[in-house]
């Protein structure tokens, strides 16, 4: 019978079958991060349970570093540093790995683990993070849970699940002059609903996808969860066991056959399937509180839920590009990688954002990214335009109690949430690429970065 590529990893971890339906499916690797991690750890200890495998868990400090350069232990977050060192010392006496504050590996958990190769095609990984689904652009089946499931999993190797639905979602033909990832994740929401991958397991495919670099497939699982799915997972190819040979946590090589067979057989069937024209798709950024909440950047803001109007204070008919902004940010889970950062540098080189820009950063998603980004000089031009040049971590993707944006700014940002409050009291975030971030704040407001992209080439 022709088989899933999440059929063929389900199965291949499924321990026993319970009554009801659930299955005991075994976890390959577990990440903690220091929001959680510690009380996981200390939990466990106090209750006598140990680890199972300490080499198949990780842990990683970045949701509330301080990202400013030459950063200690010390947070903007009110009592953070509790965080910080107590993660330390739980990680230590359960043996476990630890990226921590300053360690040159250290990072945003999505963005490290496949850095060092820890995700790998076929496996099952879990974090107590919603956007853990990022990984299975690698072929691996990722996904969110809470802390106590973090707990069982370290404990036990496995964890106790339900067998989600499947949906297949094919881009057909090419993406347009522009358009990235981020426009086609975005593209789903909005035409689908925020709960439109409510229990399913989500295979993105098709031409379009298969054209993306791996790094550009992490942002386009990484908002699966944004979609109410599970999770997000992509076939591995060739660009996959590039990108992972060889890292510290890979293989040396991938020539066993077996990699070859984590893929889609050809008649495989799905519970749903939804069928997207790639060249339909535009820069896409959000204009209310909702991902679902998105429209072309041409387009105007359609009539929505009367709250989310007036958070936003954008009323049905407004156009969307040209509205005035206070802040951007490019950084998070979603939008940190070398890749993104180039190309957001590459409409930015000998510009300057305008001036009722208050407050504008980058973020790399980890310490490897901000190396290779000074290496090519990216960081001076990104200083060069206005905006701040900072050290890895989740920084403003979210507000943590500690650094926001001045009240009740109008920001644009690269990250995958504008629920309300997101990135801080008042705060109305507006969700977009790199580029169209970018491109917004040379303008000071919501601007359409092919019109950058383009005089750009053609002054070249």
């Amino acid at each position: 019978m022709a088989r899933t590529l999440f059929d063929k990893i389900w199965d291949a971890h499924t321990v026993a079958k319970a009554q009801g339906g659930s299955s005991l499916i075994a976890i390959d690797r577990v990440f903690l991060h220091e929001r959680t991690g510690a009380a996981a750890l200390n939990r466990m200890a106090e209750m006598g349970r140990k680890v199972l495998d300490p080499a198949r868990v990780f842990a990683v400090m970045d949701h509330i570093v301080d990202t400013r350069i030459g950063r200690g232990d010390g947070t903007l977050m009110q009592g953070g540093e509790g965080f910080i060192t107590e993660t330390r010392a739980a990680c230590k006496a359960a043996g476990i790995t630890l990226f921590d504050v300053n360690d040159r590996d250290q990072g945003i958990v999505h963005v490290i683990s496949p850095e060092q190769g820890i995700v790998l095609p076929g496996l099952t990984l879990v974090a107590p993070d919603s956007h853990t689904c990022t990984q299975g652009a690698f072929g691996a089946l990722a996904w969110g849970i809470g802390s106590s499931e973090a707990e069982h999993a370290m404990v036990t190797g496995t964890l106790r699940l339900e067998r989600p639905k499947t949906m297949r979602v094919r881009f057909d033909g090419g993406l347009g002059f522009g358009v990235t990832a981020k426009d086609m994740i975005l593209t789903v929401i909005a035409r689908h609903g925020a709960g439109g991958g409510a229990g399913h397991v989500v295979e993105f495919a098709g031409d379009a996808v298969k054209a993306l670099d791996m790094e550009a497939r992490m942002t386009l699982c990484n908002m699966a969860t944004e979609f109410s799915a599970m999770t997000g997972i992509i076939a591995p190819d060739a660009k996959t066991f590039e990108y992972l040979t060889a890292r510290p946590y890979a293989p040396a090589d991938f020539s066993d056959p077996h990699w070859q067979t984590l893929h889609s057989d050809t008649g495989a069937s799905f519970d749903r399937e939804i069928i997207i024209d790639a060249a339909s798709i535009a820069p896409m950024v959000s204009w209310g509180t909702s991902p679902e909440h998105t429209i072309a950047i041409d387009q105007k803001v359609p009539e929505g839920p009367a709250r989310a109007h007036d958070y936003m204070g954008l009323a049905a008919g407004d156009a969307l590009a040209g509205t005035s902004l206070d802040a951007a940010f490019i950084g998070s889970c979603t939008n940190s990688r070398i890749s993104d950062l180039r190309r957001a540098a590459a409409i930015l080189e000998g510009r300057r954002i305008a001036s009722s820009i208050k407050k504008a950063l980058v973020v790399p998603g980890s310490l490897g990214v901000k190396r290779q980004a000074e290496a090519e000089g990216l960081d001076k031009i990104f200083e060069a335009a206005g905006f701040e040049w900072r050290m890895s971590g989740c920084s403003l993707c979210f507000y943590a109690g500690g650094e926001g944006f001045p009240e009740c700014s109008r920001t644009i940002s690269s990250t995958n949430r504008n629920f309300e409050g997101r990135q801080g009291p008042g705060i109305r975030t507006h969700i977009a690429s790199p580029e169209t971030v970018a491109a917004s704040a040379i303008a000071g407001a919501i601007a359409d970065p092919r019109e950058y992209a383009r005089s750009r080439e053609a002054a070249a």
